[in-house]
């Protein structure tokens, strides 16, 4: 597992400098720089390539190996962790519950996959995201995918929570998007299946580049959105992507079981997710009159919410920013920046969330079992977070006016 991991490793740090805005050709596994020297065999060992590499640094800086060396050696040490940490009872301890039965080995190994390659595009985009702050389409499309794919292969593979099988048996069972609540039988009729495939297609259709802007009307905005649409050559890749993707959810849909069901949540996570990065992203735009949040950031809660679902994508969305604010108030005393990346923050939650995942569900489960009372609550929430950012502007206003 030590020997994966350490691959692992040296494939992130390729996708670090390879799938960023500004490629670097850095890894071993990218072609060299043409002031570089020759590569040799030994450069392609995680962790001890980068000691030869190191003759490199007059074309790449001084020490710039010493971050993928640390991030292979996390990886190298982090996956056999995790491994044991999941398929060990500690992701589905052994509770003193009468009737409950332990988590089967196979639901384990399968929580372990999907985490263990949820991680490893986390940790792309979230480099990538500390390098130029942004987070490229082609680690959160194809990792949404893959995370879709994943649990309608392996439906075991969401979070494990407690659920009565035939009463008193309690089990472990995968995290649906009823929370601890039976799956209604609408869920798996016609309804069910336009629900998942709305949310797929409209995923589809807000990745095609485009230019959206209200500033001279609604009619001129809607000529200039769909006129950007036309001169990208993108529109027809999504959808194609929509048309596809719409077909499979169809095929998973009639096998009316747990696939189906494990597939459904996960749309609605990734809709959620996502969808609930967009409006912070909006009200910041309307309070604070510039981008707040960028695109990539919805991108991002959208794949993670299809790999870990929509109650996760609410504990880490209201747990980031306390993870952020650390990092931002040292930035602004030591550089006096103000800008930071969030995206970063919304994996390091999902990461401790996923090793800590019997103590988040255990103190936030009960907020997912007060029905459409929780709706209510995020979008008071959202009201109240874009007063406070218009405050802000005016604080902005008082003390930094040359902004």
């Amino acid at each position: 597992m030590a020997i994966v991991g350490f691959g692992a490793g040296s494939l992130v740090n390729a996708g670090i400098y390879a799938l960023a805005w500004r490629p670097r050709p850095i890894s071993p596994w990218q072609r060299r720089h043409s002031k570089a020297p020759p590569r040799r065999w030994r450069d392609f060992v995680p962790v001890f390539g980068w000691r030869g590499l190191a003759r490199e640094e007059k074309v790449h800086g001084r020490g710039f190996w010493v971050r993928p060396v640390l991030i292979e050696i996390c990886c190298g040490i982090g996956l056999p962790a995790l491994y044991w940490w999941e398929s060990t009872s500690h992701l589905a301890p052994v509770l003193p519950i009468i009737g409950l039965l332990p988590a089967p080995p196979l639901m384990l190994h399968q929580q372990f996959v999907s985490h263990a390659i949820l991680i490893a595009l986390m940790l792309v985009a979230t480099f990538i995201d500390f390098d130029e702050k942004t987070i490229p389409d082609e680690i959160t499309i194809p990792g949404t995918l893959i995370g879709l794919v994943l649990v309608a292969i392996w439906p075991d593979s969401h979070l494990p929570v407690v659920r009565p099988v035939i009463l008193p048996v309690l089990a472990y069972q995968p995290l649906l998007m009823t929370s601890t609540s039976g799956w209604p039988a609408w869920l798996n009729d016609v309804g069910g299946l336009l629900v998942g495939i709305t949310i797929f297609v409209a995923w589809s259709l807000a990745l095609i580049p485009a230019l959206a802007t209200l500033r001279r009307g609604w009619w001129n905005g809607a000529r200039y959105y769909l006129a950007s649409v036309a001169r990208e050559s993108a529109w027809w890749k999504m959808l194609l992507l929509a048309g596809l993707g719409s077909v499979a959810i169809a095929s998973v849909w009639r096998s009316d079981g747990p696939a189906w069901q494990g597939l459904l949540s996960s749309l609605v996570g990734l809709g959620f997710g996502g969808g609930l990065i967009w409006a912070v992203r909006i009200i910041g735009r309307v309070a604070l009159h510039k981008e707040a949040m960028g695109f990539g950031d919805v991108t991002l809660m959208a794949m993670i919410g299809s790999f870990l679902g929509w109650q996760a994508c609410v504990i880490i969305f209201f747990l980031s920013p306390f993870a952020a604010i650390v990092f931002a108030v040292v930035q602004w005393i030591l550089s006096g920046r103000r800008d930071i990346p969030y995206g970063p923050y919304l994996c390091a939650v999902a990461l401790v969330l996923m090793i800590q995942w019997p103590w988040f569900w255990a103190t936030f489960s009960g907020y997912f079992t007060i029905g459409w009372l929780l709706p209510t609550i995020i979008a008071v929430c959202g009201v109240l977070l874009m007063g406070l950012l218009m405050l802000w502007r005016l604080i902005e206003r008082g003390f930094f006016p040359s902004d």
